[in-house]
């Protein structure tokens, strides 16, 4: 293999941080070495151009969606593979679990914060810890490296720490402990603090190769892994584009091809009318499909957002027993049982409410229900937002008496193409107090974002950037359809309206917050074309990314990293 040269990459990070909070002395030349530099050079230099294709293919699905809504159908099943679905024998996947991953009742997740990081790994009720450097995260540069400082001592067994206030420390050593897996940032994503031939690398093969790099042997020798979550993906190449990622990184660590395995979020419109063709291009690495219900109907509003006979309501109306959310999340547990691997459901994001238990009990109870309905439909397991769900999702999941349920395989030949589009919604309104919840859920989720914290307590749940998306997206679509509240009889969402409640509710916020210093103005700014019509930004994420990176002035000297 020809050498891997460094010339024209920009590393415009910051490489010291304060290291006294770390007993361990990781730290960012730990991590970001100058191999695991090339290593993540070689991919991007692989595999970008790819990526960036099938970036500009979701842009020519979407000019098919609106020039065309009456074939939508035909739009969405137009890639499927009729030879995958006709003869499963085509299937090359893993002929047994990877270690660790047989029984999934119940997967924790969170962002790889170090104190979260601890808790998790120490909830034993939990299966699994889903870190997650995407939706839960800001991806400021040091949230980014020092979660990866973060899982480099958890794997390692050296992450203890004390943070001034409280001693944080794992239970026991790492091999009793949960198997752990990595969420990379989207395939729409950049990490704008390295740059490779003038582009900005991939944000999921940098997280993705950085801890690959720097732990997959580790993991192996734990029995613990290599394994990833993979997000937002639209099209089953973007699946084949992560499985040939995989191959050529397992290659260049000499590590068996197979090793990895993967889960698929399912959290995009175009993705459930392709869950065997996903299923199919990651063959030996996969290991599972997932149900990201918060983002597929963000996904949904999105790409539906120019027909005006698929409007969604209030959002508290949007729930999984709806028709499209209801269908969506049935036929997942089909096709994976089918190819016997895992399905996972939703999350538990209700936080406790200590103070009222009345109110407590009625909020686990609809955990419960949730769990037991996902239970019911087929599903293996599910996620929680925190350690004190865990408990309750496992209650439900370990009625099962055995470590899963792929040998049911649940009979969903009811349910066709046509259901997975249908979003009629009875009791169907949109209020004015809607317009106000969704503006005040996105103000509060951007403003902690941009403050660099991704996982946010909003209203008793644990929210990540999928609440954001789905407020900014009803509101874009509300407008853009003139549609009449029904709270107000004659009455419409306007540009007008929807601007004087963002300012009302951008006021109020910052009055309550006037305590410490806040970004409700800021964010506000971002938010005002979104929500009057005048602007649509496929992400949040990407629209505020630029008020959390922190380049340096001049790209640092590579020749100094280790």
């Amino acid at each position: 293999m020809a050498p891997i040269n460094l010339e024209n990459v920009q590393l415009y990070g910051k490489i010291d941080f304060d290291e006294t909070k770390y007993p361990s002395h990781s730290n960012v030349h730990t991590v970001l070495t100058k191999e695991c530099l090339k290593f993540i050079v070689l991919l991007h230099r692989t595999f970008n151009a790819k990526r960036l294709e099938l970036l500009n293919n979701r842009d020519l699905l979407q000019k098919k969606i609106d020039s065309d809504p009456s074939k939508l159908v035909e739009i969405f099943t137009s890639n499927q593979i009729p030879k995958i679905r006709e003869n499963s024998d085509l299937w090359s996947g893993p002929v047994a679990f990877g270690p660790g991953l047989q029984n999934r009742h119940v997967e924790i997740t969170g962002p790889p914060v170090r104190n979260m990081l601890v808790n998790a790994l120490n909830t034993e009720a939990a299966d699994a810890y889903m870190v997650d450097f995407e939706d839960s995260s800001s991806p400021t540069w040091e949230n980014m490296i020092n979660g990866q400082v973060n899982l480099y001592d958890a794997i390692r067994n050296q992450i203890d720490f004390n943070n001034g206030k409280k001693d944080y420390k794992l239970n026991d050593n790492f091999v009793k402990l949960n198997t752990v897996m990595v969420r990379p940032r989207g395939w729409h994503m950049d990490e704008k603090h390295l740059k490779i031939d003038n582009e900005y690398i991939s944000a999921s093969i940098f997280d993705f190769g950085v801890y690959f790099y720097n732990n997959a042997q580790k993991l192996i020798e734990l029995g613990k892994g290599p394994y990833f979550y993979l997000p937002k993906m639209e099209h089953h190449l973007e699946a084949k584009l992560w499985n040939d990622i995989f191959n050529v990184s397992q290659d260049y660590l000499n590590i068996p091809r197979g090793t990895v395995r993967a889960t698929v979020l399912i959290e995009t419109l175009p993705a459930a009318f392709q869950l065997d063709e996903i299923v199919y291009q990651l063959k030996t690495h996969m290991a599972g499909l997932n149900c990201g219900r918060w983002d597929y109907i963000f996904s949904t509003i999105k790409k539906l957002r120019n027909l005006p006979n698929h409007i969604l309501p209030n959002r508290d109306l949007v729930t999984m027993g709806v028709p499209f959310m209801s269908n969506y999340a049935s036929q997942l547990p089909t096709v994976c049982h089918k190819y016997g691997i895992s399905a996972i459901g939703g999350m538990a994001a209700t936080i406790p409410i200590k103070d009222d238990p009345v109110k407590n009990e009625i909020a686990m109870k609809k955990v419960v229900d949730d769990k037991q309905r996902e239970l019911s439909k087929g599903f293996d397991g599910s996620w929680s937002a925190t350690p004190v769900l865990c408990s309750v999702v496992k209650s439900v999941f370990d009625k099962l008496g055995t470590p899963n349920q792929i040998h049911y395989i649940p009979d969903t030949a009811n349910i066709n193409s046509q259901d997975l589009l249908n979003t009629s919604i009875d009791g169907f309104k949109i209020t004015t107090d809607g317009i106000r919840l969704n503006l005040d859920i996105g103000l509060q989720y951007m403003e902690a974002w941009v403050r660099g914290n991704g996982c946010v307590a909003i209203h008793n749940l644990m929210e990540d950037a999928a609440t954001a998306e789905v407020s900014a997206k009803m509101l874009y679509q509300w407008v853009r359809h003139n549609v009449e509240l029904s709270d107000k009889p004659g009455q419409y969402v306007t540009s007008e309206l929807t601007l004087q409640i963002l300012k009302e509710e951008t006021q109020r916020l910052i009055k309550e917050n006037e305590h410490r210093e806040n970004k409700f103005e800021l964010v506000a700014k971002y938010f005002e074309p979104e929500i009057t019509g005048t602007k649509f930004s496929d992400f949040i994420t990407t629209m505020l990314y630029d008020e959390v990176i922190t380049p340096t002035e001049a790209p640092f000297d590579l020749s100094l990293l280790k």
